[in-house]
C-alpha cells in the first residue's frame, strides 16, 4: 500500500515543473517514503530513487528520506542484511539530492542525539556531510564553518577518557570521532593550501578551519591524557588528533613560532578571526594546551628556533602554567606541573633572578602549587606539586628565595606549607653560613626581618596548637638551629644577641 501511494505521488509530480512543486507534495512524499521504509519495502524504494524519470523529484524531495534512513541504520544491527541496502540508499540520496537542503538536514541529524549515540551518528554522517559540502560551490566557507561548529559542539559533550583502558575501550567513541573529524577536515585544509590566489572566500575558509583547530586545542585536548610509553604513544588516538590539529595550524596559519609566541602581543596576528573576540580565557586555554603539546609532548617542536634561551621559554610558559593550575581537572593539573618541570629543568640552580618575581605569573604559579599541595585529593598530584615548588625554590637566586618565602608565609594559610617554607629558610641559612662569601638575604638584618614572620603564633594566645603544630615545631627547630649556629660562630652573623627574638 505504501509503495503504491508513493508511486501515485511521484506520477502526479512527474508532469509538474520543478517550480510548481507544492509544500503539500513534499509532505505527502515524505510520509509515503517513510512508510515504505517502516514496512521494509527497501528494494522498491531503491528502484524509485534510481529511476531516471524521477531525478528532479528526488533532487527536490529526496532529502526528506535521509532522516528515516539514518534512524534505521542506528537501530539495525551492524551485521543485518538490510544495513547494506540502507547504506546504499543513503549514498544515493547524498549523490542525487539538493546539497543545500541535505547540508541542513544532516546537521540537524548530528545535533539530535545524546550519550553514546552522538559518536554513532557522527561516524555515520561525516563522510556524507563532506561529500555534500564539496558539491557546494557558493558559500563553502560558511558551510564548512557551520559543519565544524556543529561537530565540535557534539564532540564537547562526549566524556574524555582518562586512562589507558578507557582510551582503548573508547566507550563513548570520542577517539574514533576525533580521527573521523581529521579525515573530514583534511580536504578543506588542502584546498586552502592549494589555492593559487588568496581570494576572500579562501580567507574565510581558512579562518573557519583555524577556529575549529583552536577550539579543539581546548576541547578535548586540554583535558585529554596521553599514553606515556613510546610503543603506546605511537598508537595513541588522542595524540594523533593533537598532531594533526597542530599540523593544520602550521600549514594554514602564520609561521609556527609567530603563532605560538606572539598570541599575547597587542598587535593581533589573527586578522579576520571572530575567535579573537571571544573571551580571553577561551584563547588562553587553547594556547596553554598548545604550549603543553609542543614543549612537553614535543609535537612540531622542531619548527621552533633553536636559539631561544631556557629562561625565555620559562618566562613564556609561566602564563600557560598559571592557566593549567587554575583549572580543577586532574589531568590538567598534571599538564601544568609537567610544563613547569620541563621549563625548570632547563635552567641552573640559583640562576632565576629575583626580578622575575615582578612578573605576576612568577608569584601566582607557586601559589597555585600550594593549592595543589593542600586541596587536591590525589596524593600523587600533591607530592608532585610539592616537588615542583621545591624545584622552583632551588632555581631562584637568594633575594628571590627571600621574597618568595615572605609571600608564601603571608598567603598559604596552611601549617604544613608554612613548616615546609620554614625548613627551606633553615636550609638557606645553613648554606649562607657555609659559603665563603656573605649572603645578606639569609643573615643579619634581612634574616631578622624574615624571622619576624616565622617566630610568632598566628592568633597569639588563642592559637590552636594542634592545628598549627607543623608550623610551631618547624619554628622551634629553626630557633634551636640558630642558637647552636650562633654560638659556634661567636655571634658573628649578628643574628640573636644584638636583638631580642
Amino acid at each position: 500500500m505504501a509503495v503504491e501511494e508513493l508511486q501515485s505521488i511521484i506520477k502526479r509530480c512527474q508532469i509538474l515543473e520543478e517550480q510548481d512543486f507544492k509544500e503539500e507534495d513534499f509532505g505527502l512524499f515524505q510520509l509515503a517514503g517513510q512508510r515504505c521504509i517502516d514496512e521494509g519495502h527497501i528494494d522498491q524504494l531503491l528502484e524509485i530513487i534510481q529511476n531516471e524519470k524521477n531525478k528532479i523529484i528526488i533532487r527536490n524531495m529526496g532529502w526528506n528520506l535521509v532522516g528515516p534512513v539514518v534512524r534505521c541504520l542506528l537501530w539495525n544491527d551492524k551485521e543485518s542484511d538490510k544495513r547494506k541496502d540502507y547504506l546504499l540508499m543513503l549514498d544515493l540520496l547524498v549523490k542525487l539530492c539538493n546539497p543545500k537542503e541535505l547540508l541542513l538536514g544532516l546537521l540537524e541529524l548530528i545535533e539530535e542525539p545524546s550519550g553514546k549515540q552522538i559518536s554513532q551518528i557522527i561516524l555515520l554522517l561525516l563522510r556524507p556531510l563532506q561529500t555534500v559540502i564539496q558539491k557546494l560551490h557558493n558559500n563553502k566557507a560558511y558551510s564548512v564553518g557551520l559543519a565544524l561548529s556543529t561537530l565540535w559542539n557534539q564532540l564537547s559533550l562526549l566524556p574524555v577518557p582518562y586512562s589507558k583502558e578507557q582510551i582503548q575501550t573508547d566507550e563513548y567513541g570520542l577517539c574514533q570521532c576525533c580521527k573521523a573529524s581529521i579525515e573530514f577536515t583534511k580536504p578543506f585544509v588542502e584546498e586552502v593550501i592549494d589555492a593559487k590566489e588568496n581570494s576572500l572566500e579562501n580567507e574565510k575558509l581558512k579562518d573557519e578551519l583555524l577556529k575549529f583547530c583552536f577550539k579543539s586545542l581546548k576541547c578535548p585536548l586540554l583535558t585529554a591524557p596521553f599514553l606515556e610509553q613510546p610503543e603506546e604513544a605511537r598508537n595513541d588516538p588522542l595524540k594523533y588528533f593533537a598532531s594533526e590539529i597542530i599540523g593544520f595550524l602550521s600549514a594554514i596559519g602564520d609561521p609556527f613560532s609567530k603563532m605560538i609566541f606572539n598570541h599575547r602581543r597587542k598587535k593581533r596576528i589573527w586578522k579576520h578571526l571572530e575567535f579573537e573576540e571571544e573571551e580571553d580565557k577561551q584563547l588562553a586555554d587553547s594556547m596553554a594546551s598548545l604550549a603543553y603539546l609542543v614543549f612537553v609532548q614535543g609535537i612540531s617542536i622542531d619548527q621552533l628556533p633553536m636559539v631561544l634561551s631556557p629562561l625565555y621559554l620559562l618566562q613564556f610558559n609561566m602564563g600557560h602554567i598559571e592557566v593549567f593550575l587554575q583549572r580543577t581537572e586532574e589531568s590538567v593539573f598534571y599538564k601544568g606541573l609537567d610544563l613547569l618541570e620541563n621549563g625548570l629543568l632547563r635552567i641552573e640552580d640559583n640562576s632565576l633572578l629575583h626580578q622575575y618575581l615582578e612578573i605576576k605569573s612568577f608569584l601566582t604559579v607557586p601559589q597555585g602549587l600550594v593549592k595543589v599541595m593542600t586541596l587536591c585529593p590525589i596524593e600523587t598530584l600533591r607530592k608532585k606539586g610539592l616537588a615542583m615548588l621545591q624545584l622552583y625554590i632551588n632555581k631562584l637566586d637568594s633575594q628571590g628565595k627571600n621574597t618568595l618565602f615572605r609571600c608564601l608565609l603571608n598567603t598559604s594559610n596552611h601549617s604544613g606549607v608554612e613548616a615546609f617554607i620554614i625548613q627551606n629558610i633553615k636550609n638557606q641559612i645553613d648554606v649562607s653560613l657555609k659559603r665563603s662569601h656573605d649572603n645578606k638575604w639569609f643573615t643579619g638584618p634581612q634574616l631578622i626581618s624574615l624571622l619576624d614572620l616565622v617566630l610568632f603564633l598566628p592568633e597569639g594566645a588563642e592559637t590552636d596548637l594542634l592545628q598549627n603544630s607543623d608550623r610551631i615545631m618547624a619554628s622551634l627547630n629553626l630557633l634551636r638551629y640558630l642558637i647552636i649556629k650562633d654560638n659556634e660562630n661567636d655571634n658573628q652573623e649578628d643574628i640573636l644577641w644584638n636583638r631580642s627574638l
